[in-house]
């Protein structure tokens, strides 16, 4: 006769759980897969179907009660973990949205907004196209399949455990979010010169010829300069965003080993002023 105790069940809900709230955790906060989109019973059918798998090749789990309060820090520190390694990857989708937007109010598109289903805000439309696009690249290099890869390598290098993890890795998901910036600019870069330089010869157009209408004919002509630049632009965005794509994977992949680093956070410093010269 079999016979089982609450030693037992609690080890089998915890072998469930707290894999399962890490998982869930990168759902929510990974592009594609937290898209409000997709239902919910079908993230977390994924998410069950990932524990169940990943489950059994994890290492030993801490001998503590799931549902006190050790487990449950445990399960919040779990889901943490998994919305870090997630928002790692959001934040570039999160550049190249930037690098639509800064082209649209360029392009003198700003009023061309639309709802944006992923952020619950308002986006423009070409924001919307290159985050389409972005999609659909990393669907194409089978980025969502290496982003599973490196949630199931996190629970090597930083297995479940109820001692709590340093900031080192929230000070590194920081700093990789100014990767919004850079890179949304360098990405819409080229359109930005283009159109500044259609903007420069208008204004000395303008001066040469004071009778010409400015508001008449200068937002036709950047309008068409800027789809013309997009189209030429399109081919050459596969490499930018592959690397970024790779960077960010990278990223989500150092976050775990960041945590299970017992050495404090290095504290940024300012180097040192030159000496004058003579």
């Amino acid at each position: 006769m079999i016979t089982l105790s609450s030693v037992d069940i609690n080890t089998w809900i915890a072998a469930l759980l707290w894999p399962l709230s890490r998982i869930l955790g990168l759902i929510a906060a990974a592009p594609l897969f937290g898209n409000p989109g997709v239902p919910a019973r079908v993230k977390v059918g994924l998410g069950l179907l990932l524990a169940m798998v990943i489950g059994p090749t994890i290492p030993a789990l801490p001998a503590a009660d799931p549902m006190s309060m050790a487990g449950l820090l445990i399960l919040i520190q779990e889901m943490l973990i998994g919305l870090g390694i997630g928002f790692s990857i959001r934040i570039v989708f999160a550049a190249v949205e930037m690098a639509g937007e800064i082209s649209s109010l360029t392009m003198g598109l700003g009023f061309a907004s639309f709802f944006d289903p992923q952020t619950r805000g308002r986006s423009s439309a070409i924001s919307q196209f290159l985050a389409l696009l972005a999609t659909l690249a990393f669907l194409s290099v089978n980025g969502h399949l290496v982003l599973l890869s490196a949630l199931a390598e996190s629970f090597i290098s930083l297995p479940i455990s109820a001692s709590p993890i340093n900031g080192g890795g929230f000070l590194q998901l920081a700093n990789w979010g100014g990767r919004i910036f850079s890179a949304g600019l360098q990405l819409s870069l080229p359109i930005v010169a283009a159109l500044l330089i259609t903007n420069v010869a208008l204004g000395i157009l303008t001066r040469a010829a004071p009778q010409l209408n400015l508001f008449g004919i200068g937002f036709p002509i950047t309008l068409t300069v800027g789809m013309a630049m997009i189209g030429m632009v399109l081919p050459f965005l596969s490499t930018p965003l592959q690397n970024l794509f790779l960077e960010g994977i990278e990223t989500g992949r150092s976050l775990p080993r960041t945590w299970a680093s017992k050495a404090p956070p290095p504290v940024p410093t300012l180097a040192p002023l030159a000496p004058p010269r003579n």
